[in-house]
């Protein structure tokens, strides 16, 4: 049994404040956060690991994708760390997997509340929708794993977070560590019990796929994609990639029958558009 973690860090237990999550605002509180972050993806692999797993690569895909420490994952996974991935968020995927974990993962911008709520780029993009559906980052990665037919089973993060994955991933396991009060606050449980309850949906998120109980996101194809940015320009610059076309002033819209060139064209506008952004 193979797994596939992709952890961000803003669905991590007690975080609610950009600070948390970036070191170059608060070194203190980043380091004690990215330890939390660290606990709940070896809280996953262990929970993983109680029900068979035995191989695991874990995805670093928050910032500039360097917050875990490699020595200390459970499980001897692999780390797959750094920028500029052409796959991003699901860099390393591929059809040998049998599941994939979302851990630390966060709501969409235009969703319930949820805590540090954003869809890739919060200077940028104000919604995204998949075949109609606001999806966050969970549903835009979703198209990966459907490229190569691995199922996503287990999400962790609040409970916006969690009801954005159902309608992509029908059935997802879910470790809601915390319910968002508002963009800047949640009521989240202890550090400890994060732990237990995402071991707790890991393990039983395995067993699902050993009982073939689950099966790859159900998003049909061809799909599209409309995203609606920020401002005009952001809309305009992000027509300079293929097959992306203008739908109003601030959106655009992409269909592919292919769910990963899909992914690959969104992460193109992603990254050409943060230029201007920032």
């Amino acid at each position: 049994m193979k797994i596939f973690l992709s952890s961000d860090m803003e669905g991590t237990a007690g975080v609610v404040d950009w600070s948390q999550c970036r070191p170059a605002e608060a070194a203190g509180d980043y380091a004690y956060y990215r330890n939390l972050l660290q606990q709940e993806v070896n809280a996953a692999i262990e929970g993983a690991m109680a029900a068979g797993a035995t191989a695991f690569l874990v995805n670093d895909a928050h910032s500039k994708m360097t917050n875990l420490r490699p020595d200390t994952l459970a499980g001897r996974a692999r780390y797959l760390s750094g920028r500029h991935k052409p796959l991003y968020m699901m860099q390393g995927l591929d059809a040998s997997f049998d599941a994939v974990f979302f851990v630390s993962y966060h709501g969409s911008m235009t969703g319930a509340p949820a805590a540090l709520s954003h869809t890739y780029n919060p200077l940028a993009i104000g919604e995204v929708r998949l075949n109609g559906v606001t999806a966050g980052e969970s549903g835009i990665n979703a198209l990966v794993a459907l490229g190569h037919g691995v199922p996503v089973v287990l999400i962790t993060g609040d409970d916006t977070t969690a009801a954005e994955a159902e309608p992509f991933c029908p059935g997802i396991r879910s470790a809601v560590v915390k319910s968002s009060v508002s963009r800047f606050a949640a009521d989240s449980v202890h550090p400890a019990t994060a732990r237990e309850l995402i071991h707790e949906a890991a393990r039983e998120a395995v067993l699902d796929v050993s009982r073939s109980r689950s099966a790859p996101p159900c998003i049909t194809l061809p799909a599209t994609l409309t995203v609606r940015f920020r401002n005009p320009d952001l809309a305009e610059m992000a027509t300079w990639i293929a097959d992306v076309e203008r739908v109003d002033a601030v959106t655009v819209r992409m269909t592919d029958e292919d769910p990963i060139r899909l992914y690959r064209r969104f992460v193109a506008v992603v990254m050409l558009t943060r230029g201007i952004a920032e």
